[in-house]
This record gives C-alpha cells, structure tokens and sequence, in this order.
C-alpha cells in the first residue's frame, strides 16, 4: 500500500472511513500548527529546537486569540456526518472544543488551557463559569496549594484545578480510560499531526490495531508505528485531510 499514489490512499483511506461503524481520530500538535501554534517534534518544533540547542520557535499568534484551522473544522464535519464516534487529542490550545466538538465526544488527555476540572464530579467548566480569578487565586494547578478564599465546584463542591496536565500531574483517568475503550472499538483509527511518543496516549494506536482497526497515520515526521499503519501519509494535513472529507461525504451519499 506504501507504493500507493497520493490519490489512491486518499481515496482508499475515506472508503475506510466511509464504511467505518467506530470512526477514532486522534491528534496532535500538528492539527494546530496552520493555526499560527508551533508543534513539538516537527523541523522548527519546540523539542527539535530545543535538542539542536536553539531558543524556542515563537506562535505567529497570541495564544488568547488562537483559533480554529480548516482540519479542526473537517474533523467537526466528520462528525456532523455521522462517522466520528470519538476524538482524542494531546492538545492543551482548546481548539477542538472551539470548532465544536462537544466534551462528550473528546478526550483532552493534557487538559485545556481555558477549562477548570472538578477533582470530585469531574465536570469541566471555564475560569468564569467556576467564578475563579487568577489574579486571586492563582492558575490553580493541581500541584499548588488549596487557598481558603478559592471557589468549590459550583457543581457538588469538590476542589477545582486547572485541566492542563504538568509534567509529573497524573493523566485524567477518566477520559484515559474512556478513550482506551473507544480505541478497543473502534474499527478505524486515523492519527492527525501526532509523533506518537508521548505515552500512555501513544498506547492508543497500538490498542486499535491489534483489535483489528485500521490504522491511518497523517504526520509530517516519523513515527514508531509508520511499519505497521494500514496508510501512511506525509504530507501536509492541508493536503490531504479536506480531500479524503469531502471524498468521504461524496460516499456517504451514494
């Protein structure tokens, strides 16, 4: 399949989706980078620079005035069409929740930047609707101390942290779970602008595949499951996400 054209993996790729039950996309930075927010392990990535000894690349954005891209917006297509039955994202930006993508369908397994999490109900909520003030009360990181004067959850008053996952917090366990079930079950697993390095997410793949899903991976550097994906595309996501959505809709209504 490797020595595909372009236009037949495209073409291959949403029949798969096409005839998926249990469509899974998973993404990474690089669903974000046309958005104006460098990745992590691309040629100019965070990680890259940082190993060559270079200063950090800069967003060409502020990151309070990010927004969504056209591939976050395909993804919401997906699902307004019926096929994506789950999203997960290693993305703090937000933006899959700002294309609209409902919490029920996502998993942010490292959290978002403009969302607090309840400890105890697990509900999620923005800094305004938990009534929390940075200035006040601090960013609210789960490893920071509990300050008398901050807010309970509105919810059932349990403690409220920040959703951003810090080096050495532990994942959401919720939402690692429910997305190690969706990809048990899913039949097709598409990864979107991810390495795939970054365990326990980067389990995923692997989990649907041995399940008997069809593994797509869309990234521009390598990856460790490149040897054993169904396709594989390196080209630019811009490239090839909006031409398999649109064959997938033509599908559909046939």
């Amino acid at each position: 399949m490797f020595n595909m054209s372009l236009e037949e993996k495209i073409e291959l790729a949403a029949k798969w989706i096409a005839e998926s039950n249990s469509l899974v996309v998973f993404t990474g930075a690089g669903i974000s980078t046309d958005s104006g927010i460098p990745d992590f392990r691309g040629p100019d990535g965070v990680w890259t620079r940082r190993d060559a000894g270079l200063p950090p690349p800069k967003s060409t954005v502020p990151w309070d005035q990010v927004k969504p891209n056209q591939g976050h917006y395909l993804i919401v297509e997906l699902l307004e069409i019926g096929k994506l039955d789950y999203l997960i994202s290693q993305n703090v930006d937000g933006l899959h929740a700002k294309s609209g993508i409902p919490f029920d369908k996502l998993a942010e397994l490292h959290g978002n930047q403009y969302f607090m999490k309840c400890l105890e109900c697990s509900k999620k909520m923005t800094f305004e609707e938990a009534g929390w003030d940075k200035r006040k009360h601090g960013p609210g990181y789960r490893t920071r101390r509990v300050r008398k004067t901050q807010p309970p959850c509105p919810h059932c008053g349990g403690r409220l942290i920040n959703s951003i996952v810090n080096f050495g917090d532990p994942m959401p366990e919720d939402e690692v779970m429910e997305s190690y079930y969706r990809s048990e079950k899913s039949d097709v697993f598409f990864v979107i602008g991810s390495s795939l390095v970054v365990v326990p997410a980067a389990n995923m793949p692997g989990v649907a595949k041995r399940r008997g899903a069809k593994l797509i991976i869309l990234n521009d550097g390598d990856t460790p499951y490149d040897s054993v994906a169904d396709l594989r595309f390196h080209e630019r996501i811009g490239n090839v996400l909006p031409p398999i959505v649109e064959k997938v809709k033509e599908l559909i209504k046939k």
